[in-house]
C-alpha cells in the first residue's frame, strides 16, 4: 500500500525556507554541492506578490495509456491523502495532455496541498486562478489526458530535468520557479540560506542609505 506518513517532516525547517526566495534558496543549496532547480516549469496558477511555498513532495508518475475515461485512482488517491502544507510533484511528461486544471486543483487545495507541481501542461487557468491555487507547469494547453496517457505510481522517485524529486523531498517554489531540496539536506540549506538572507538584507539596506553597490556587494563569505 502506498505510503503517505509525512511524521519525520522538518517543518521547522520549512518555515525557515519560506522566509526566503528561490534565489536563496537555491544559492544555499549549491554551496552545499548541491542542485535542485526544475527547469522550465513555472506558475500558471496564483501566488500573492512576494508569496512562497515550501513544504514535502508527493509525487504522482504518468505513463502513456490509450485508454479513455481511465480510473484516476493514483493520483485522485495521492491527492486525497497529501498532508496539509505538502506539494503534489507530477510527471505527465509522458504526452500531450493536461492532467490538471480546476477540478484537482480544489481537490488538492481543499485537502490542505500547498501547491500542484507539473511536469507537462496545465489548463482552467482563469478558475485556477480565481480559485487561489499555486499551480505550476511548462505551458498550458486545454488538451485532456484520456486517451493519451494516465497516472500508473504515486510516492515514488521522479527524474525531472535531471533532477530526483523523491517523496518527502522539499519543494520550494515562487513566481521564479521551482527548486527542489533533499530531505537529507534540509536543515543545512535552511541554515544556509538564513546565512545568506540575513547578508542580503543587509546588503540591501546599506544600498538603500546611499552606499555604492560596489562597496556592499559581493560579500566574500557569500559565495565561499
Amino acid at each position: 500500500m502506498t505510503k503517505f506518513n509525512y511524521d519525520d517532516t522538518d517543518w521547522d525547517a520549512i518555515g525557515r525556507l519560506s522566509k526566503w526566495y528561490s534565489g536563496d534558496v537555491h544559492d544555499s543549496l549549491e554551496q552545499l554541492g548541491g542542485r535542485g532547480y526544475l527547469p522550465g516549469i513555472s506558475l500558471h496558477g496564483a501566488l500573492k506578490a512576494g508569496e512562497v511555498v515550501c513544504g514535502p513532495a508527493v509525487t504522482v508518475q504518468f505513463a502513456p495509456s490509450q485508454r479513455r475515461n481511465q480510473p484516476q485512482d493514483v493520483y485522485h488517491n495521492a491527492i486525497d491523502n497529501v498532508p496539509k502544507g505538502g506539494i503534489l510533484v507530477v510527471d505527465s511528461s509522458c504526452a500531450e495532455g493536461s492532467c490538471s486544471g480546476e477540478l484537482m486543483s480544489t481537490g488538492a487545495k481543499t485537502a490542505g496541498a500547498a501547491a500542484t507541481i507539473v511536469n507537462g501542461t496545465v489548463r482552467d487557468l482563469a478558475q485556477v486562478r480565481a480559485l487561489g491555487y499555486p499551480l505550476f507547469g511548462r505551458g498550458s494547453s486545454p488538451v485532456s489526458v484520456s486517451g493519451k496517457m494516465e497516472p500508473k505510481a504515486s510516492q515514488v522517485e521522479l527524474v525531472i530535468g535531471g533532477i530526483r524529486v523523491a517523496p518527502g523531498d522539499v519543494v520550494f517554489a515562487d513566481i521564479d520557479g521551482v527548486v527542489v531540496i533533499p530531505k537529507a539536506m534540509v536543515k543545512a540549506v535552511a541554515d544556509k540560506a538564513d546565512e545568506v538572507g540575513a547578508m542580503e538584507g543587509a546588503a540591501r539596506d546599506r544600498i538603500l542609505k546611499g552606499e555604492r553597490l560596489q562597496s556592499v556587494w559581493p560579500v566574500a563569505s557569500t559565495y565561499n
